[in-house]
């Protein structure tokens, strides 16, 4: 088994799609194995994206991502962190394939809904991130 972190961004919850997208995840057999809503300071988008800091559009993603509350859940299944990417789909919603989350939702490549781990080394680093080892217990079955 397999972990991985998805937020659900700004523009999704702001128009109501936190039930729809946890949707997509569960229905390609993704578990939800943590939940929980907040909203980031700019300092801390800035940290979560620190990886993008020399890049152009580092100042607008942490705007945006602290421009209001978003919900970070982490999610649990066989190879979790590809088939989280490939149901998100491609960053730029025009791009991504039909029946994906970004596809369906997505505005535009900054308010594209959603953000999910790279690798299984971004993925340990987010989740802990967001949760405590305690808040993961729960999905230990």
């Amino acid at each position: 088994m397999e972990r991985t972190l998805s937020l659900i961004k700004p523009d999704g919850v702001s128009r109501n799609l936190v039930g729809e997208v946890i949707r997509f995840f569960e229905k390609a057999g993704l578990r939800v194995v943590a939940l929980k809503m907040l909203r980031l300071t700019k300092e801390e988008a800035a940290e979560f994206y620190s990886v993008h800091r020399d890049k152009p559009f580092f100042d607008s993603l942490t705007d945006y991502m602290s421009s209001g509350p978003i919900v970070a859940l982490v999610l649990e299944g066989e190879n979790a962190i590809s088939r989280c990417r490939e149901i998100m789909g491609a960053t730029n919603p025009a791009e991504a394939a039909e029946g994906t989350i970004r596809r369906a939702f997505g505005l535009d490549k900054e308010k594209n809904t959603v953000h999910g781990s790279d690798s299984p080394e971004s993925a340990a680093r987010e989740i802990a991130f967001f949760f405590s080892e305690r808040e993961l217990l729960a999905g230990k079955r």
